[in-house]
């Protein structure tokens, strides 16, 4: 069929929607809603879509398209269920079970006809990872479900005035900041917990700290540092800790108000948006026992002859910080007598690449964009040259540009079976790092290479396998990810012909050394990437500050 999305957002799930559509032989075009609905009316006359899905709108269609066109809309809420917060209030209600469901366009909002509808378990994460996961396979099911009904043409969907559904429609409002806001003297760490993780990338809940009005994004348990409610007690890696009346939480991003006359108004680490010099920087140990319960976004653990660089950074973007830290676990866990070493395992992002926000804020744009680039190329590099044991890369959940790269260093790439790749840079206006030109033509061939990197599309877990870029799924959920990951890279350590393979990938690397040095393939895409950052005029700055101010209608 010939399917249009209309999405708010190009974002993680409509990437999913439009991938595995994609990958079932429909047609399937995108347009922006934020460009406004004279723009998703000039989509539907010049496409003429056989069915329109909305998997993520902020806005409603206009009526003359969804009273012309069956118009699925995906809303992330269980049967019956309407408003425009439904997550939100799944987070805050401590609900075990939530859903989503696909229904049809219709003037009142999410009271149209039910042509799908799935459950999950509510895992004790954050919003957005629980939106990029549970919520999202439960999604894809429904979706899929929706469009095999629609294209069948038997399937008549139910109207929310059936009594199976009349029964359980309750409208929820809009999650509002008084609902958020935290009194530290009051609340106790669970409750904190609650509140930050239910707002962890939007909205952040608002709150002042040292004078400031400033969002908090993410919250993480603390076990040890104590101290006055609300009173700010350290640093690490970037996040700030913050006791509470029993305890004390980390929380690893902030962001100013738009209205607060700071010009970088948008998410980044705590301590690059607080000035706080008199905080002490706390570390954690990279190898953290286990009766520990604190955060930390890089951790090393060792299972027999398997060592795992597990590590989650907000958003999966990677400062030239986080690139600097991950590569000093990599080469500590390189010093441990392991046969095989897993990268990630962790649920959720696996990277996106250099920092973009990070990069935006910074007094010297340009010169930031190289310093994370030469720090992730590092990072990468160490990856590429290690040949003395098999890398497994685990990617829970999506990478992007050079995160995607940083994947397809490994020996093996390891993937849930949810999970999108953008392996690509264009649409940021960048040539690409992170030696791709090595990494992604060995990988897939020349032909394919260049066919992913030009038309720059999100790829499924599925068709990633079939091409090259993955060399095993995993169709787990997200929370039985990291325990699937171990048991297959304790099966890879006692494989028999593990030692013949170590041998065959060294004699690999010392040839195709000799073919081309990997400092050339560097040397040359630097040169490109480089080109473009100290160009005022290149498109990337645009680009960068439109993506990461959300500007509608800008490069996702």
């Amino acid at each position: 069929m010939d399917i249009l999305l209309v999405a708010s957002a190009f974002n993680s799930l409509s990437q999913r929607v439009y991938a595995e559509l994609s990958d079932l032989g429909h047609r399937v075009d995108v347009v922006l809603a934020g460009q406004g609905p004279d723009a998703v009316r000039r989509a539907v006359r010049e496409r003429h879509p056989e069915l329109v899905v909305a998997p993520m709108l902020k806005t409603a269609l206009p009526e003359d398209v969804w009273q012309r066109h069956t118009c699925l809309i995906v809303h992330p809420g269980p049967l019956g269920d309407r408003g425009p917060a439904s997550l939100d209030w799944a987070v805050a209600g401590q609900a075990a079970e939530w859903g989503v469901t696909v229904l049809q366009a219709e003037a009142a909002m999410d009271a149209g006809a039910v042509w799908a509808s799935e459950t999950f378990p509510v895992a004790p994460v954050g919003k957005s990872d629980l939106y990029r996961n549970e919520a999202a396979d439960a999604a894809l099911t429904a979706v899929h479900q929706a469009v095999r009904r629609y294209a069948d043409g038997s399937y008549k969907p139910r109207p929310q005035s059936d009594p199976a559904i009349r029964g359980r429609v309750v409208w929820r409002d809009v999650f509002r900041q008084e609902r958020r806001r935290i009194d530290w003297a009051a609340d106790d760490t669970v409750t904190v917990l609650r509140k930050l993780r239910g707002a962890d990338s939007q909205p952040g809940v608002l709150d002042e700290l040292l004078g400031r009005e400033l969002f908090l994004h993410g919250g993480h348990p603390e076990d040890r540092l104590r101290g006055e409610p609300g009173e700010l007690l350290a640093t690490r890696a970037g996040a700030v800790c913050r006791a509470t009346r029993d305890g004390a939480v980390w929380i690893p991003e902030l962001r100013p108000r738009r209205n607060s006359g700071d010009p970088s108004p948008f998410r980044r680490p705590a301590t690059d948006v607080l000035d706080a010099p008199h905080l002490p920087e706390h570390p954690a140990p990279l190898e953290l026992p286990a009766d520990r319960r604190t955060w930390t976004d890089i951790r090393y653990r060792q299972h027999g002859d398997v060592g795992v660089v597990a590590f989650s950074f907000p958003g999966g973007a990677m400062g030239t910080d986080h690139c600097r830290r991950l590569l000093a676990a990599y080469r500590f866990a390189l010093t441990r007598p392991t046969r095989v070493l897993v990268l990630g395992g962790r649920r959720d992002f696996f990277s996106n690449g250099i920092h973009l926000n990070v990069i935006e804020a910074a007094p010297d744009p340009a010169e930031e964009s190289r310093a994370n680039l030469d720090a992730m190329d590092d990072l990468v590099e160490a990856v590429l040259r290690t040949t003395d044991r098999l890398v497994v890369a685990a990617l829970g959940g999506n990478a992007a540009a050079g995160g995607a790269m940083l994947a397809l260093a490994a020996d093996e790439v390891w993937c849930r079976a949810g999970a999108v790749l953008n392996p690509h840079y264009r649409l940021m206006g960048l040539y690409g790092s992170e030696f791709w030109t090595y990494s992604l033509p060995r990988r897939v061939g020349a032909d394919t290479a260049g066919r992913l990197t030009e038309e720059a599309r999100p790829v499924s877990a599925a068709t990633a396998a079939r091409t090259g870029l993955v060399d095993r799924l995993l169709p787990v959920p997200a929370q039985g990810f990291t325990a699937e990951v171990e048991r297959l890279a304790a099966e890879l350590a006692t494989a028999p012909d593990l030692d013949r393979r170590v041998a065959a990938k060294a004699a690999a690397r010392r040839a195709d050394e000799e073919e081309r040095p990997l400092a050339a393939y560097r040397r040359d895409e630097l040169a490109r990437m480089h080109a473009v950052f100290f160009d005022p005029g290149a498109a990337y700055h645009s680009l960068r500050s439109d993506f990461v101010r959300k500007v509608p209608g800008g490069a996702r």
